[in-house]
């Protein structure tokens, strides 16, 4: 992990600084930058966990900061202990640490019997830079607190980043949700996975979400969330590239926007718009290309050399047929509205569908505009299954969305994918 101290900038900053508010060392605004009031956290955390209070995130800090980041403890069972009196001491419930233990008796605890035991705060940051290692931590802890989740990859990225895929639900009605198809939209992904959490949270407590009945959900469907299509673009966006990046030296070419890649940068790691390179009227969008001014590898609009050219885009393909699943839902950013169109086709139940969920959402059930209307992932979906598919455009404003637009975003669209496998 990057050290960090006084001066240090960036996502990782932002995650510390989140990470002690959240957890009683007041380290002021997450704003990225190390100054001295997030060092003076930073000691007094060091000071209560017996570390050298330095100031400095070194090695050892991160250890102890990586615990509370996935959101659990391992503990040893010790002679007198019972799961109330672990709870009181890690400040969380019985239920969590049943939970993450299914195997284990809690009236017949061993001592020397090794345990999970969840911290008593949300895994799933939403005040943060969303990367794509802050992702891949939070699957990791969602799995151990939850570990009735289905976890797995559906490929990898260019750069060899995988494609994860969350499935909650055991029931036979298939749909699915997917997120941060361009970089620029990275908010997409922490949306994705919060639903994931608070879903998994209510189904192991057998709490209600909005009045649902989300066991009744679980048996009844099957949710598989793909929460970040193109990490490579997203941490283009969020980190810059990275000089191990085989095209490091090509993007000051490639972007000739004049404005730097944290503003533009929807496409993968070779400037291919990932939703402009499905096969659904590829050659429609090659032409649009032409009127745009785009001849090559470049922030947005670039289809790519043929259709489904990208590993990203043939992992989503590959993954959606090996399903059944009725409907998809494509997050993306930004304009309130839901596009549910492709070439007049109108499939089984889109309209009424779309309907719900424009009521649900507040947003407007909307034509595709010319700029986006082939070759899109629920473009392709809709061409391939005559299922419905929709691009729900979230949030308002300029993207990069900033991340205070979340809670709004969060509880504009919670509902919908409640609502889309039973409906």
């Amino acid at each position: 992990m990057e050290i960090l101290r006084i001066g240090s900038t960036g996502s990782n900053v932002k995650l510390i600084q989140s990470l002690l508010n959240r957890i009683g060392y007041p380290a002021g605004a997450v704003d990225g930058i190390f100054g001295t009031q997030t060092q003076r956290a930073v000691m007094a955390f060091q000071r209560d966990n017996g570390l050298v209070a330095d100031g400095i995130v070194g090695p050892n800090t991160w250890i102890y900061f990586e615990r509370f980041l996935e959101g659990y403890d391992t503990y040893i069972i010790q002679p007198g202990d019972t799961f109330y009196k672990i709870a009181q001491k890690y400040y969380t419930t019985v239920n969590a640490i049943v939970t993450a233990n299914p195997n284990v008796d809690p009236i017949n605890l061993q001592v020397g019997q090794e345990i999970i035991v969840p911290y008593g705060i949300d895994v799933v940051f939403t005040n943060i830079d969303y990367t794509y290692e802050i992702m891949e931590r939070d699957i990791r802890g969602l799995q151990v607190r939850y570990p009735f989740l289905e976890v797995g990859t559906i490929g990898q990225s260019l750069l060899g980043k995988e494609l994860y895929y969350i499935r909650i639900g055991r029931g036979p009605v298939e749909v699915s949700y997917n997120g941060a198809h361009h970089g620029l939209e990275w908010i997409t992904t922490p949306l994705l996975m919060k639903f994931i959490e608070n879903f998994s949270k209510a189904y192991s407590s057998g709490r209600s979400i909005r009045g649902y009945d989300i066991r009744d959900i679980w048996n009844r469907s099957s949710i598989y969330i793909v929460p970040m299509v193109n990490p490579d673009g997203v941490d283009i966006v969020l980190n810059g590239p990275q000089p191990s990046n085989p095209y490091y030296n090509d993007y000051a070419r490639w972007n000739n926007t004049g404005l730097p890649l944290n503003l533009v940068w929807k496409a993968n790691a070779r400037g291919v718009d990932l939703n402009r390179n499905y096969p659904a009227s590829w050659e429609e969008a090659k032409d649009q290309e032409i009127e745009f001014g785009v001849t090559g590898p470049a922030p947005t609009r670039y289809g790519g050399p043929s259709p489904l050219s990208e590993p990203e885009t043939q992992a989503m393909t590959e993954f959606t047929r090996g399903h059944n699943f009725k409907l998809v839902i494509a997050y993306h950013t930004q304009g309130e509205v839901i596009f549910w169109l492709y070439q007049g086709m109108t499939p089984p139940g889109a309209r009424e569908y779309g309907e719900v969920f424009a009521r649900s959402t507040g947003y407007q059930l909307a034509d595709v505009p010319y700029e986006a209307a082939y070759a899109g992932y629920k473009d392709w979906f809709i061409e391939e299954f005559y299922r419905p598919g929709y691009t729900f455009e979230v949030g308002l404003g300029v993207n990069p969305l900033p991340i205070r637009q979340f809670d709004r975003v969060y509880n504009d669209n919670e509902e919908v994918m409640l609502l889309a496998p039973i409906i």
